[in-house]
């Protein structure tokens, strides 16, 4: 697994449109040696929906990151830091 984990928190933010939308990218290691792609997503501040996907290896979860990054990103949302703190805090409320 790399050193320096896989994580990107970005927004949507439209107030024309009353649209305040999150979304949170992770890769971590998984106990048998898989490596998962955790996503979540929903409006700031509220309780969104969650997703983990596995993969065989940490390139194949990077890849699969890199696109959804890249999707979300042609659809307006822009990075906020590397992990902002409300982020963990929507991601945490889940475990």
């Amino acid at each position: 697994m790399a050193l320096y984990p896989y994580r990107l928190y970005c927004q949507r933010i439209d107030t024309t449109k009353n649209m305040a939308r999150y979304y949170l990218l992770s890769i971590q290691p998984m106990l048998f040696g898989e490596v998962a792609v955790t996503r979540a997503w929903g409006r700031i501040g509220k309780r969104g929906g969650e997703k983990t996907e596995m993969f065989a290896t940490e390139r194949e979860a990077a890849t699969h990151f890199l696109e959804l990054a890249r999707q979300k990103r042609v659809k307006g949302y822009r990075p906020v830091g590397t992990f902002g703190s409300s982020a963990i805090g929507q991601l945490s409320a889940k475990s």
